[in-house]
């Protein structure tokens, strides 16, 4: 199924900042997430043929991954990632990860299934969103433990601004991920998470999110001060551009059940003065 879908984005991709051989690797890697991530989330299609979609796509990673043909479909992702997997010897396992993620959403949505806690979460993050912070840092050389672990908080921390951004967006089409653990905690009901109620206690625990989202960003935040170079500049973009995102949700007093807020022209100039003082 062809789809012409216009995507909003946070954070910029393949920008101006990162070093010119560096951008064709991330563009593919991006369009390589961009398509998966229709095939699990846009359009009509049931559950059933979004895994199918999935796991032909998977086959096809798998096939470039050793040098052989894909199977044509999505010619446009595959084409342009073969020459550049085997250029750059990116880590299948990481673009496995960020596969299975996208099986994972597409089955708990099917079953309208509640992440348990939020060590459950963190696990699916862990596939979602760790993997492109890993395969940047794989392009850039650097792959020091500590190096890891921040690129890991950082990827994480944005994936949970996603979350709660979204909240108005995501819960409609059947994606919770205001844990069972914390709606218990914060006295959150669940249908009235469904009506987009929000009520005092909801308020609360969207607070509480934030509030972890953003200590989270800060401790990978060090992370700009170990990438060299425009990279690091860049780098230093999309943490500000997460934590502006928060600061937006704070204005808004946490009513995300009503409201997305977004990132526009106009946040430019904060983002990028608050990069000069990291």
């Amino acid at each position: 199924m062809n789809r012409d879908i216009n995507h909003y984005e946070n954070f910029p991709v393949a920008s101006w900042l990162c070093p010119p051989r560096l951008r064709p690797p991330i563009a593919a890697i991006y369009h390589f997430a961009r398509t998966a991530d229709d095939l699990a989330d846009e359009g009509s299609d049931s559950a059933d043929q979004r895994l199918k979609d999935l796991s032909e796509f998977r086959h096809d990673l798998m096939q470039i991954a050793q040098g052989q043909s894909h199977g044509g479909r999505w010619a446009q992702v595959f084409d342009p990632l073969k020459p550049l997997m085997a250029e750059f010897s990116l880590p299948t396992n990481l673009l496995n990860d960020l596969l299975d993620a996208f099986c994972q959403d597409i089955a708990m949505t099917r079953d309208r299934e509640l992440y348990a806690d939020f060590q459950s979460l963190m696990n699916y993050c862990a596939k979602s969103a760790n993997p492109i912070g890993r395969l940047l840092l794989h392009l850039y050389g650097i792959q020091g433990k500590e190096e890891l672990a921040l690129s890991d908080q950082i990827c994480t921390a944005l994936q949970l601004i996603n979350f709660w951004q979204d909240l108005s967006v995501d819960i409609p089409r059947g994606r919770f991920y205001l844990t069972q653990q914390d709606q218990l905690a914060y006295g959150v009901c669940q249908r009235d998470l469904e009506g987009l109620k929000q009520t005092d206690n909801a308020t609360q625990l969207i607070a509480h999110c934030v509030v972890t989202a953003r200590e989270m960003m800060r401790n990978g935040a060090q992370l700009v001060h170990r990438v060299p170079g425009r990279a690091g500049w860049e780098l230093r973009a999309v943490v500000q551009g997460g934590l502006q995102i928060l600061d937006k949700i704070e204005r808004l007093k946490f009513t995300t059940l009503r409201h997305r807020p977004t990132l526009g022209k106009h946040d430019v100039p904060v983002i990028l003065w608050r990069c000069l003082w990291m």
